[in-house]
């Protein structure tokens, strides 16, 4: 009898690890397989041209011309809707670990709230503030664009804050406490500097999903090919230079989408390790 339990379960455990390689293999093959599309379709278009210069006459029919404008109109709508959901998030998180209990009904529908908005698709969020726009009589800009995207990442943004500052020692907060510190205190000198290095982290997170989105600018940031220069006028973004030159039939054209595909790839490549690397250095210095 001992001896078959022991068969089931190593035969249990080997068709897990099986299941587990499986999917493994499925998550690397994929990013080795983007990664391999985009650098062997768009590393042959790729050169200083396009990022130095703004698409000239004729760019979208395979004349010359570069894709400056979205890079720099990417960068500047992801570092203006990073600092609104920044400013946002940081009361947020505070408010949730420093002035509520974890047991609280109120903090619990916090969190579930947001873990619903974290799943809303982008194209909603483009919607509604498509739907906003009018009514506020806005046109498409680069402002509208960076109000939407900070509505895309603050849930991102505040629940990855408040799964790190949740787990920093209880015992923390109440030697603030004890030395006579008020709850903002301990948020700002205690809590937020042990978390400093996991707060960057989320940040980079959420601005690198800001950059890579392109349903929620669509109908709110507009497009242009001019370099931006004002928050109310429209601005070109990476991903949607991307959708409009691989819509084109022109394959000069297309092979121009697929390198501002990996110049983006790169971009977000260059974020995700910038975060990792600050993961690591919270993980190391946080006090247990």
């Amino acid at each position: 009898m001992l001896k078959k339990r022991l068969d089931k379960r190593n035969i249990e455990e080997a068709i897990f690890k099986c299941l587990m390689v499986f999917s493994i293999f499925i998550v690397a093959a994929s990013l080795i397989s983007i990664l391999a599309t985009v650098l062997m379709k768009g590393f042959s278009a790729l050169n200083i041209e396009m990022l130095t210069k703004t698409p000239e006459g004729g760019y979208y029919l395979g004349k010359t011309g570069g894709i400056l404008n979205a890079i720099l109109g990417s960068l500047i709508l992801g570092i203006g809707a990073t600092g609104l959901a920044l400013i946002v998030s940081l009361p947020v998180v505070c408010y949730l670990n420093l002035y509520l209990k974890k047991s609280s009904h109120f903090a619990l529908f916090v969190r579930f709230t947001l873990d619903v908005l974290w799943g809303v698709p982008s194209i909603v969020y483009g919607a509604f503030g498509f739907i906003a726009m009018i009514f506020f009589g806005f046109r498409a800009s680069l402002l509208s664009g960076m109000i939407t995207v900070a509505f895309l990442i603050i849930p991102l943004m505040i629940r990855s804050m408040d799964e790190v500052i949740r787990i920093i020692p209880f015992e923390l907060k109440e030697a603030s406490y004890a030395l006579g510190s008020t709850r903002l205190e301990t948020a700002f000198r205690v809590i937020f500097k042990q978390a400093q290095p996991a707060i960057l982290a989320a940040t980079l997170v959420a601005f690198g999903r800001g950059i890579g989105d392109a349903a929620c600018v669509l109908f709110t940031a507009g497009f242009t090919d001019s370099i931006p220069h004002s928050l109310f006028k429209p601005v070109a973004t990476l991903p949607l230079a991307i959708f409009f030159q691989l819509g084109t039939p022109f394959p000069e054209v297309q092979k121009r989408g697929y390198a501002a595909a990996l110049i983006l790839t790169i971009l977000i490549l260059c974020i995700s390790l910038l975060a990792r690397l600050l993961s690591k250095r919270f993980t190391e210095h946080l006090l247990k």
